[in-house]
């Protein structure tokens, strides 16, 4: 790949989607692949998967390292947690399975905190100084930390208990569809959640991403808070495009 060129491949529960990403601009520089995640999703499964993506930009890859989200807590490089991927994630050393199956250098992080860096790098954050608070609703709540631009990773705040609940069990945007709520009862839910962690954190800016931050409109100015509260701005790009901004970074 050239010095401004990586790949970023990004493993949700539904999908395995992946692109070279521009990293002066965050823009993908040609069409994203993306597959179906086998079932189960072991890692050996999933490895395959992405080595499928990945094969059909050889192209580009040349020296530079490939940037992997998983949906799950990462340190060093292993898995210690599982988010709609097979548990026996839990204690994979996926740097080194990925690296293996690839034969090509790689770097596996958690799919929020990929989503977070993109949007501080090139999106609704951008420029924004003090804590940025990046939240993803979907099946579960990915969250993401980034101080002045600098993420904290692996934060995990979708598990924090509210009310006597995990909160992702209640305010996810898959609570919202199984329990057939009207989008005011979940606001009213999401209010709840938003507010314990503004307590907890003070955030200058939260961002809102996740498929449903389409709808943003429906919900957000529901929600009464201190800090300003906005959709997120890459969609579905975001976390291929912060794979590869940390994958760089991690290999230069």
């Amino acid at each position: 790949m050239s010095g401004h060129v990586a790949l970023g491949v990004d493993v949700g529960g539904s999908g395995v989607k992946g692109a070279p990403v521009d990293l002066r601009t965050g823009e993908l520089i040609e069409d994203r692949v993306r597959l179906e995640t086998p079932q189960p999703a072991t890692p050996e499964a999933v490895a395959d998967t992405v080595k499928q993506v990945a094969d059909g930009f050889g192209h580009h890859l040349g020296d530079g390292t490939v940037g992997i989200t998983v949906p799950g807590v990462v340190t060093e490089g292993v898995v210690r947690s599982a988010a709609n991927i097979d548990r026996s994630w839990i204690g994979t050393d996926a740097d080194a399975l990925m690296t293996e199956r690839l034969a090509h250098a790689t770097h596996v992080v958690n799919d929020a905190d990929a989503a977070g860096v993109a949007e501080a790098r090139y999106g609704a954050a951008r420029g924004t100084r003090g804590l940025v608070l990046m939240t993803t609703l979907g099946t579960g709540i990915g969250t993401a930390l980034l101080l002045d631009g600098q993420l904290v990773p692996n934060s995990e705040l979708g598990h924090l208990v509210v009310d006597g609940h995990d909160a992702e069990s209640r305010a996810a945007s898959s609570a919202r569809e199984r329990e057939e709520l009207s989008w005011e009862a979940w606001a009213e839910r999401l209010q709840r959640y938003y507010s314990v962690l503004e307590d907890l954190l003070w955030p200058a800016l939260i961002v809102v991403g996740g498929g449903v931050s389409k709808k943003a409109d429906k919900f957000l100015p529901l929600l009464h808070l201190r800090a300003p509260i906005v959709p997120a701005s890459l969609r579905n790009t975001a976390g291929i495009v912060g794979a590869a901004v940390l994958a760089h970074e991690q290999g230069s």
